[in-house]
Formats: structure tokens, C-alpha cells, sequence
């Protein structure tokens, strides 16, 4: 085992909590799940979801942070540190960590968006635009190469510059901060959509289950969709979650932490749909409108709104935490892998992998406009986020649980030990059988899906 005396630790267990439900808030809660809910049947797909989690997430969540506090290091090292002698597993850790950099390839991309449009709705911008102008504010926006660029470089300087300052004193607080933040700020937002004129409907469609959905889409079509967002939202496969169970003591037995950060995770999903989805229905939207509702339907609706610009800068400052949250812990990530591999310091690392970020981003950032005519898999934001998320997340989810149950790997008794060490929630020791077969097979399942549904 890892002699863990010289890892930088957490100050406290509300850090890492937050820290880890950071990681896992992100723009696939807040952005892709109330539109991906009011495509399969609003409270029915909600309910699947939830059982997903369940039976995934969390066991999943569990073995990475297990993984990471047994060895003490992040995804680079954490193998290396548990495998057997003569085993391969290690092998693994180069996948982890490309997980990590292909993500923020293109995610520094669409953060920028959110910090833009908050900029942009607090300043009035979109003030007296009918739709059609809404429109093409979104269409110049992404057309130009300066402000991509531009907005995505803010968003590794913010970044970096607080992974920079360290562990407890930067990346700690500005976690607390931000995700507190985050939960006001959309409980504000839930009780103003709620009270408008029409909301009711959308209310009814997000809370009360019907089976249209499964008649229109088919019941093998909304499982996926649910069993893909449950197992897509919480960062699991790349070793995103293992770097906080590094950070963090044996006092607390660490299922009980990963319910409790799915618990944390699923809230604040549950809480943008209940904003977006009322929303639309007050204003005669559709309930599925994609990924455009954002940015080219929702300033519409604020235009509508009393006060719209208020709310509408309100809500786009809660984009802005939940896609920064996210941001700054797998910036977190990225720095701790040249950290543990090389011994380098904390600021040596951040400025190289600034740097390589910005760099490595430049292709997504101009993938709308200079590099618009690369169409490979719809495009290079599209191409990434199909390496990462149909790719590396459920094979990497794959590798930790055959690795935590597997006589091969590190095996049960070290996964179960680790686990149950200190006070809390037990792990159920019961669910064995299922991690061994069920869990692995599910995610294969999904894995083929996956490319039946993109290449069939």
C-alpha cells in the first residue's frame, strides 16, 4: 500500500463532498438533462434514471474512490500502486488519463459559452430581439474565432489559476463557494418559473409518470437513454473521482460518500428540470428542444419575463458555477498526473498543463468557424465528445469494476476493506454477484448500444 503522509489532504469532509459533487455537476445535469427528460417522458424517464444510478453510479463511484484512497494517487499512479506484480493494469492509467484531457478539450469550449451568455444577458444584449434575432446572436457568436477562442482561454486561466493556489486554501474554498452558490442560485430560479402562468403543465409532464414516451420511443429506447445519462452525469471511467478519495482519511466509510454525492449530483439535475421545463411550458416551448434551448430559446423567454434580465443573468451565472465546478476539479485531475508522475510542483505542472489545454482546445474552439468544414462524426466537438462518451467512460467504468472485483485485480476483499473502513454506510456486501456479472455486462450492453444507435 501507498504511504500516504506527504498527500495534500482536504480540510474538511463538506470540501470533499462538494469537491466531488463539483466534478460531478456539470452541463450534462444542468444543460442535457432536462432536455433529454422532456424527450423521454418527463417522470417515467426520471424514475428509470434513477434506478440506473443505483445500480451503477454509485457501486462505480464507490470503487473509484476506493481505488484512490488505497493508493493515495491519482488515476497516473493508482494502478500501479494496487496491482498485482507481473499485471497490467497499469496500463489503464494512460487511457484515465487522456479521459481527462479529451473532456476539457472540448468542455473549456462550451464553458465559455456560459460565461459569454451571462456577460452577454447582463449587459442587455439581447434586449428587443424578436427570436429569428436570438437566433443569429448564437450563430455569430460560435461564427467568430476571436471570441470562441477568447472565451475558452478565461476559462483555463480561471481554471488553473485556482488549482494554482492550492488544494485547501484555492481549490477547496472556491468548490465551496461555487456549489453553494449553485444550489441558491437554481432554488431561487425553481420558485420564480413555478409561479408563472402556465407552468402548472410543464410541473405535471415532469412529476407525474406516463407511458407516452414508451409508445412513441419504445420501452428498450427510453431504458438506454436513462441507463446513458445516469451513467454519463457523474464523471465515471476516467479516474475523475479516484484523485478525491486520495485527498481524503479512513473516517468515513466511502459508499455512504458516493451516495451522498450522487444524492448532491441528482439534485441539482432534478432542480434544472425544474426550471427548464416549466419554463417551456409557460411560454408554449417544446419540452424537447435540444441543446439549442439554452442559448437560443431561453433568452427568449427571459425577453418575456419581468425583470427578465435579472433572471436571465441569474441563471446563466448557475450554468457558469456548474460547468466551472467541473472545470477546476478535473483541472484538479490533470495537475495531480504530472504530480505524481514526474514529483514536479503544484505551479510547474499548472503552468505546462495550461499551455497543452489551451493548445489542445484550439481545434474545438474552432471547430464552428475555421474548422467548421470538418464534419468526421458531425464535427470536432461532436468527434471528441464520442471518444470520451461512448468510448473511454463506460470501458473505464469497466476496467475499475473488473479491477475491484476480480481475483485478477485487486480483488474484493481489498475493494470491501477499503471501502467499509471508518464510520457511515456500509457497502452492501450482498451485491457481489451483481458487480461481478451484472454490472460489467450492463455496461457492455451499453457500449454496443451505443455504437448501434450512432453507426446502425
Amino acid at each position: 500500500m501507498s504511504d500516504n503522509t506527504n498527500r495534500e489532504k482536504l480540510s474538511s469532509r463538506l470540501g470533499f463532498l462538494l469537491l466531488s459533487a463539483g466534478c460531478a455537476v456539470g452541463l450534462g445535469n444542468v444543460w442535457r438533462f432536462p432536455f433529454i427528460a422532456g424527450r423521454y417522458g418527463g417522470a417515467l424517464f426520471v424514475l428509470i434514471y434513477l434506478v440506473f444510478l443505483v445500480l451503477f453510479g454509485i457501486p462505480v463511484m464507490t470503487m473509484e474512490f476506493s481505488v484512490g484512497r488505497a493508493s493515495g494517487k491519482s488515476a497516473a499512479r493508482s494502478f500501479h500502486v494496487l496491482e498485482k506484480p507481473g499485471s497490467k493494469w497499469h496500463l489503464f492509467s494512460w487511457a484515465a488519463m487522456a479521459g481527462n484531457y479529451i473532456l476539457m478539450m472540448f468542455y473549456t469550449t462550451v464553458s465559455g459559452w456560459m460565461i459569454a451568455y451571462m456577460v452577454k444577458i447582463a449587459r442587455g444584449d439581447f434586449a428587443g430581439l424578436n427570436p429569428d434575432q436570438v437566433n443569429g446572436e448564437f450563430g455569430a457568436f460560435v461564427s467568430s474565432p476571436g471570441q470562441m477562442v477568447g472565451w475558452m482561454i478565461v476559462v483555463c486561466i480561471l481554471g488553473f489559476g485556482i488549482c494554482a493556489g492550492g488544494l485547501v486554501k484555492s481549490v477547496e474554498k472556491v468548490a465551496k463557494v461555487m456549489m453553494i452558490g449553485l444550489y441558491v442560485i437554481i432554488i431561487v430560479l425553481v420558485i420564480r418559473v413555478i409561479s408563472l402562468p402556465g407552468a402548472a403543465a410543464g410541473l405535471e409532464f415532469y412529476l407525474k409518470p406516463n407511458l407516452n414516451a414508451i409508445q412513441e420511443h419504445g420501452l428498450f429506447t427510453v431504458l438506454f437513454a436513462a441507463m446513458g445519462q445516469a451513467f454519463f452525469t457523474l464523471s465515471l471511467g476516467v479516474g475523475s473521482m479516484a484523485i478525491f478519495g486520495s485527498y481524503i482519511g479512513k473516517e468515513k466509510r466511502l459508499g455512504g460518500e458516493a451516495v451522498t454525492v450522487t444524492v448532491l449530483d441528482t439534485s441539482a439535475a432534478f432542480l434544472a428540470g425544474l426550471v427548464v421545463l416549466p419554463a417551456c411550458a409557460a411560454f408554449g416551448l417544446s419540452y424537447d428542444a435540444g441543446p439549442g434551448l439554452i442559448f437560443m430559446t431561453l433568452p427568449n423567454v427571459f425577453n418575456s419575463m419581468a425583470m427578465g434580465q435579472f433572471w436571465g443573468t441569474l441563471f446563466f451565472l448557475f450554468m457558469t458555477f456548474a460547468a466551472m465546478s467541473t472545470v477546476v476539479a478535473v483541472f484538479e485531475n490533470i495537475t495531480a498526473f504530472a504530480m505524481d508522475i514526474t514529483g514536479c510542483s503544484r505551479i510547474k505542472s499548472v503552468l505546462i498543463n495550461f499551455f497543452a489545454l489551451v493548445i489542445l482546445s484550439l481545434p474545438c474552439a474552432l471547430g464552428f468557424n475555421r474548422l467548421s468544414g470538418f464534419t468526421v462524426m458531425g464535427g470536432v466537438l461532436d468527434l471528441e465528445d464520442f471518444i470520451l462518451s461512448n468510448n473511454l467512460l463506460p470501458l473505464g467504468a469497466l476496467c475499475y469494476a473488473l479491477f475491484c472485483v476480480s481475483k485478477m485485480g485487486w480483488g474484493w476483499d481489498n475493494f470491501i476493506k477499503e471501502a467499509d473502513s471508518g464510520n457511515g454506510l456500509r457497502f452492501p456486501a450482498a451485491s457481489r454477484p451483481f458487480l461481478t456479472w451484472g454490472l460489467p455486462l450492463l455496461i457492455v450492453v451499453l457500449f454496443v448500444v451505443g455504437y448501434i444507435q450512432i453507426f446502425g
